[in-house]
């Protein structure tokens, strides 16, 4: 029997990554296992499209002077088919025409995944890791005593490390605690939510006016509740948004239920974006902004600008216009052709317990699930002379994927750690070249800290739901079945095999270098201008000494606390 060469090198790779053997130069980035079989596959042809891409990098670095700006634009919640596709915006009752026009200059992708819920997603597009590597497996709510450990790596200290100036606004959504900062997460200008647009209706003008039904957080505005006896157990004093400079100090610019004072930071967002890139420009330094803007309060607007009056279309629709404000901004500044721009959602649709508006477009599944509907959303990359215009795009592209795609553009790649998992893969081809040049063809689906599907081309199984024991239906053909409504037990048996192996190589490497956890600790420390309620949050409620359980074997339970024990100033 005859092998060719690249045979024997896909032999090689599988039997070393399924024995576990160490394949990674020490000073390589580690990927997870499915690209190392790639790689063996189309290396060659890989290494001939990066030549040519260095060669187009170098002479854009050359006319502009720097290297490219990067502008990563992520909103809330919206399914694939909600942007970009004017046919689909017509049968639903609204139009986002500049958003359109940004798809169809540039790429539409059809493909890209996230992780299914807010914080996992951000999570995972900062640092180019699945969400359960950094333990941020939840969504965050006040309080959440918790956030991003410094010890990750996050796009903005890779880009820092190579020059970049850096600007974070919008919803983080990434912890309460000072660890989790952005200012302390690599960005030198910030003005940020550490949770979502839920605190707006956390205060007593939301509550009454909104048609909110009751919270935690306002028991002034009802009569003395008799069997109200933990008073101190409510959740008081968290903070809608913040704001600070990296080493400076961090103040709250917006209290919860201020509906008012949340509109007017969320419209600052948009100005503070333009007058970053200006800033920058003057400074002739590449910068990078991650501006991911909550289009909507969980309040109603008092007028409609949509036929549906959902609340996702109606800030869509509201949004809309800065998208080709932020065009003319970029090309009056001489630096379009200089600038890549990503827009693109954080997961899908809030189709559980959500509000009007929040339903599946054309693939079955929301918010939280696994299903397609949960984690396709809609994507759009546009660079003018560099990405060619009406491109549809139906290779797989990751969120993470974006971490090692900017780190590439910028000439970043060598402050990626190397002691850990980085799940994205590099890009810049597909970015460059277009449709079937992707460098995945396969997703893991984690939940939460469940891993509960897999895909790999058209094919996806799901690992939940199968009886123990038993191989069941299990298998979807997503050609076939995108809405992953039949699943097929006889044809997706010749993909078990399949699929086992790939599940088998994903957790021997998580074996081999083991998730983090989320940081722990008081919420909304340091603070400058804090109110009262705000200090009294930040510190323990009780003394050990008062309850005869450990404080800190409960919070051990709950998520790690590793370096924040001397911190919580608990009497013991």
């Amino acid at each position: 029997m005859n092998f060719t060469k690249q045979t024997v090198a896909i032999f090689i790779t599988l039997a070393l990554v399924l024995t576990g053997y160490e394949i990674v130069n020490a000073q390589e980035i580690v990927q997870d296992p499915e690209y190392y079989i790639l790689k063996a596959q189309h290396g060659d042809d890989w290494a001939q499209q990066d030549n040519e891409i260095n060669k187009k990098l170098k002479a854009l670095k050359k006319k502009y002077g720097t290297t490219p700006n990067i502008i990563h634009i992520m909103w809330d919640d919206s399914p694939m088919g909600e942007v970009g596709f004017p046919f689909i915006q017509q049968l639903r009752g609204f139009s986002t025409p500049e958003i359109n026009t940004m798809a169809a200059e540039g790429i539409n992708f059809t493909r890209m995944y996230t992780e299914p819920s807010c914080t996992q997603s951000r999570a995972a597009a900062l640092t180019g890791r699945h969400s359960v590597r950094t333990g941020l497996t939840q969504v965050g709510f006040p309080f959440e005593y918790g956030g991003l450990r410094d010890s990750e790596v996050t796009m903005a200290e890779v880009l820092t490390q190579a020059g970049y100036a850096t600007a974070f606004f919008g919803k983080a959504h990434l912890g309460d605690i000072e660890e989790s900062y952005m200012t302390n997460q690599g960005f030198d200008e910030a003005n940020w939510n550490p949770y979502n647009q839920f605190p707006v209706i956390y205060g007593p003008q939301a509550e009454i006016g909104g048609g909110v039904l009751p919270t935690s957080t306002n028991p002034e505005i009802y009569p003395e509740d008799p069997y109200d006896i933990d008073k101190g157990w409510r959740t008081l004093g968290h903070v809608a948004a913040l704001e600070g400079v990296k080493g400076g100090p961090v103040r709250e610019v917006v209290v919860p239920g201020d509906i008012q004072g949340w509109y007017k930071n969320m419209e600052g967002q948009k100005d503070r974006t333009l007058a970053f890139i200006d800033k920058s420009v003057e400074a002739k330094k590449p910068f990078f902004i991650a501006y991911w803007p909550e289009l909507i309060a969980f309040v109603p607007f008092p007028e409609r600008k949509t036929l549906s009056g959902g609340f996702l279309q109606e800030g869509l629709v509201r949004f809309d216009p800065f998208i080709g404000k932020l065009k003319e901004h970029l090309k009056e500044k001489g630096i379009a052709e200089n600038t890549l721009v990503i827009l693109m959602a954080d997961n899908g649709p809030m189709t559980h317990n959500g509000p009007p508006g929040m339903v599946e477009t054309i693939y079955r599944g929301g918010k939280g699930d696994y299903l397609e509907g949960g984690i396709r959303v809609p994507a759009i990359a546009w660079w003018p002379g560099m990405i060619a215009p009406n491109q549809t795009v139906g290779d797989i592209i990751h969120e993470t994927d974006l971490f090692t795609t900017f780190a590439n553009i910028a000439d970043a790649e060598k402050f990626i750690p190397t002691d850990r998992v980085i799940d994205g893969v590099d890009q810049t081809s597909l970015l460059l070249n277009g449709d079937t040049y992707s460098r995945r063809d396969y997703v893991h689906v984690y939940t939460g800290e469940v891993y509960a599907a897999t895909v790999k081309g058209r094919f996806k199984r799901h690992w939940v739901g199968d009886l123990p024991g038993l191989s069941g239906a299990s298998f979807y053909d997503l050609y076939n079945d995108p809405r992953e409504v039949q699943p097929k037990m006889l044809p997706g048996f010749t993909t078990k095999g399949m699929f086992n192996a790939m599940r088998a190589r994903h957790d021997l490497w998580n074996e081999k270098y083991p998730h983090s956890l989320e940081a722990r600790g008081f919420p909304f420390t340091n603070i400058e201008n804090a109110r009262p309620e705000t200090i009294k949050a930040s510190k323990p409620r009780f003394e050990q000494k008062d309850v005869p359980f450990d404080v800190m074997e409960v919070m051990k339970r709950t998520k790690d606390l590793k370096e924040f024990e001397a911190e919580w100033g608990i009497d013991k």
